[in-house]
């Protein structure tokens, strides 16, 4: 009994490992799930209580709740601004000319940055969609983050467009993945580009690009409502570094030509321009620098290592909104547009 209303129990679940034995059990599995996150988050139970509303063993409880925020079954937003990072987001939008900044406070663990961004960028996504929209993406592990975040409310005919070719070897990070991941939750039409990101030479990148279907990447890429950018660096733990996309020599003769990292996997100095160097002229990508007739451009990505090469992708995109973290915002309103 709890507030005058008898509650009826549940069926008792085995805590079953192995494989659903039974038609209809993965469905009931999927449906525990909600309803065990629906009485933690909404009616306040403990997770005793609902271990013995539910018939499962605490752990397993425990695991479920864990379970529903990183797959996007339950999403928290704190309603409440933290003042310095909405003193910083106005700071933003009037040195940098940004229409919007959004400024997350710093993370207890720096290896949470991306995930947290990607949350808050998700759910920014969601609240912009519009039917008939064409969205155009880039890759890295703060988009792949924003995922679990994006829910389609109803909204119709998107499109969805990867700008740039995908990696040999597949990972979350893959962006023909993360495109038709994305389309996929949108229910939306996915365009992506068949191609690997790095030809082994100029020659072959411009054999690729007379293409038909690449070509209509292109020509689609010019007119997008949304694209959604994130930057890479050259440090040790970069994802050129992780998967091999690049050879050792090759980066370090990308750092004496004067690059700070990457958009679309084209490298740009400190000045946040396109350098000239062979790496730049084997890409099979959308130029960044086509990308500034987009109704919204957005770039999200953070961590005190990327300051350099997010400053000067703000240079060269001049995006409308930027997501960012409390330490790379402290460093850039020190420093002029």
């Amino acid at each position: 009994m709890k507030n005058g209303v008898k509650r009826s129990r549940s069926t008792p679940v085995q805590d079953n490992p192995g494989k659903p034995s039974r038609p209809g059990e993965a469905e009931l599995g999927a449906d525990i799930k909600a309803r065990v996150a629906w009485l933690y988050y909404m009616e306040g139970m403990t997770q005793d209580q609902i271990a013995q509303e539910v018939g499962l063993h605490r752990t397993r409880v425990l695991r479920m709740l864990s379970a529903s925020r990183q797959d996007g079954t339950v999403q928290i937003r704190v309603t409440a601004n933290l003042s310095r990072c909405v003193e910083l987001e106005r700071c933003l939008e009037a040195t940098y000319g940004i229409e919007r900044a959004i400024v997350i406070p710093e993370p207890r663990e720096a290896a949470q940055v991306s995930q947290t961004i990607g949350a808050v960028l998700g759910a920014y996504i969601a609240d912009n969609l519009t039917d008939r929209m064409t969205i155009g993406l880039g890759w890295g592990r703060t988009l792949s983050c924003a995922l679990p975040a994006i829910v389609n409310n109803g909204h119709s005919d998107m499109t969805v467009v990867s700008l740039l070719g995908g990696l040999t070897k597949v990972s979350t990070v893959n962006p023909s993945e993360f495109a038709w991941r994305m389309a996929d939750r949108l229910s939306a039409s996915c365009y992506m580009l068949a191609a690997p990101v790095f030809a082994p030479d100029a020659r072959t990148r411009e054999a690729l690009m007379t293409h038909p279907g690449i070509r209509e990447i292109f020509h689609r890429a010019t007119q997008l409502d949304m694209a959604i950018l994130s930057v890479g660096d050259l440090s040790p733990q970069s994802t050129f570094a992780e998967y091999g996309l690049l050879e050792r020599d090759e980066l370090a003769s990308l750092h004496r030509a004067g690059a700070v990292g990457d958009i679309l996997c084209r490298f740009i100095n400190a000045e946040g321009e396109v350098i000239d160097h062979p790496v730049n002229e084997r890409v099979v990508a959308v130029d960044p620098r086509n990308l500034t007739g987009a109704r919204k451009l957005v770039l999200a990505s953070g961590g005190w290592h990327k300051y350099q090469v997010i400053l000067a992708s703000i240079r060269l995109l001049r995006p409308h909104v930027l997501v960012t973290d409390e330490v790379v915002a402290e460093r850039l309103v020190e420093t002029t547009g």
